[in-house]
């Protein structure tokens, strides 16, 4: 985790301490569940809650003891029976390393799942007001980077919103599936461990008991959850490499915010880059190149190995700490989006209006003209615009062919930017209902 690219909240999760509060509750709840049962005393479970709930664990204390017996949960385990004292021979009856540690992983997912999802809901607050604020500024679309048909920047800032409410859904959807807990012992059998102790464990922390685990939690659940992040982080560079071309001078229809005292090149005073969304993009390589070690644990040995822990110690902090950091500055980049609907007008005009050129050949094809000499009709005037800057509309009127198939008007009336916006409401009302 760099600071530069974390926000304390989601950073909170995974600090140590945090992690061995939760390996706490996890061997306490238990703890109680046993005492239910039967299976330990409930003083000894009572105790267990009071000392080590007041407990101030000392991670230098857990990193020492670990140095010796070269095992984490052992290490805490040891460190919580010098706070517990005897009773502490109830802790982590019938359990296994893994019920802790897989347990632990996945309540920490979970909650920061619920800072992703809060970071999606406030960037969709702002997508649908820029959308709304823009639905009628007119701009040319472009495929293959070339000028198409005009839309509108409102589409462009639906079109966000549409892809961000699948995201939305998307990551609810990998959070239920992250949302489990195994408490089943050695290689997953409940042998020494009642399943009633998982169920009451998994209700305690927000969790649904794991169906089947072997002794470990399946790990195509957590190939899910890292695989969503990385299509989340994908629609975050889509939206990022969009602003970052509009911003290129012979474009310049939106650029990012440029605050007072900003510098924006060591060398060059007059630079005005697009650091932020350039950033959003380098950030998003990082959270998809998570998502493949993710999908690499899944096939592990038999019941159980630990090749998987290394990469999601790893991978559980980085992708969503920088996932959450990236939703921020994209809802800030786009909060502040400075758009130039002038510009859009000027852009739009740049090819003398090639952009009408479909209406034109739909017009020939319905008053007679074979779409291919329809085309070719349109498209031999479209060229002289390219090449030596002509009026489409003025080619068109001197071309014998079209005017025998067009009239003036019928010309004319092909030029209308209002065409191509007149479904705008319509979209709107699918998007945003």
């Amino acid at each position: 985790m760099i600071p530069r690219y974390s926000r304390k909240e989601m950073t909170d999760i995974w600090e140590p301490h945090t992690k061995f509060r939760i390996w706490f509750e996890i061997e306490a709840h238990a703890a109680s569940a046993m005492a239910e049962l039967g299976t330990i005393p409930q003083e000894a479970a009572d105790v267990i809650w009071e000392k080590g709930g007041k407990a101030e664990f000392n991670v230098e204390r857990i990193d020492e003891i670990e140095r010796e017996v070269k095992h984490d949960v052992i290490a805490f385990l040891t460190h919580l029976a010098e706070h517990v004292g005897d009773d502490a021979r109830f802790v982590h009856q019938g359990l296994t390393s893994s019920d802790v540690l897989d347990t632990c992983f996945n309540v920490q997912l979970v909650r920061a799942a619920d800072l992703l999802l809060a970071d999606i809901d406030e960037l969709l607050v702002v997508l649908k007001r820029r959308a709304i604020e823009h639905k009628d500024t007119v701009c040319v679309g472009r495929s293959h980077g070339i000028h198409a048909e005009p839309v509108t920047f409102g589409l462009k800032m639906a079109s966000a919103y549409a892809e961000f409410d699948r995201a939305k859904k998307r990551l609810i959807a990998a959070r239920a599936e992250i949302a489990t807990c195994a408490l089943s012992g050695a290689v997953g059998t409940f042998a020494n461990i009642d399943p009633q102790v998982e169920v009451y464990v998994a209700e305690k922390l927000g969790l649904e008991a794991e169906p089947i685990s072997t002794q470990v939690i399946p790990r195509d659940r957590h190939a899910m959850f890292f695989a969503t992040l990385g299509v989340i982080a994908s629609s975050v560079e889509r939206v990022a490499v969009e602003v970052r071309h509009l911003q290129r001078t012979e474009v310049l229809e939106a650029e990012e915010y440029f605050s007072p005292g900003q510098k924006g090149s060591s060398a060059m005073p007059h630079k005005r880059n697009p650091i932020l969304t350039e950033n959003l993009t380098g950030l998003a390589r990082l959270v998809r190149g998570y998502a493949f070690p993710a999908m690499e644990n899944v096939a592990l040995w038999h019941e159980r190995d630990i090749s998987h822990s290394s990469v999601e110690r790893m991978i559980g902090p980085d992708a969503t700490v920088t996932l959450d950091f990236a939703l921020k500055r994209l809802t800030n980049v786009m909060d502040k989006l400075v758009i130039y609907p002038e510009n859009c007008e000027k852009n739009m005009n740049k090819l003398g209006g090639l952009v009408h050129s479909q209406r034109v050949l739909l017009a020939l094809t319905q008053a007679g003209v074979s779409r291919e000499d329809s085309y070719r009709l349109v498209q031999r005037n479209a060229m002289k615009v390219w090449r030596e800057g002509k009026d489409f509309l003025t080619e068109l009127l001197a071309d014998e062919e079209v005017r025998a198939a067009l009239s003036e008007s019928d010309l004319k009336e092909k030029f209308n930017l209002d065409y191509h916006t007149k479904h705008v409401d319509t979209i709107f009302k699918r998007v945003f209902g």
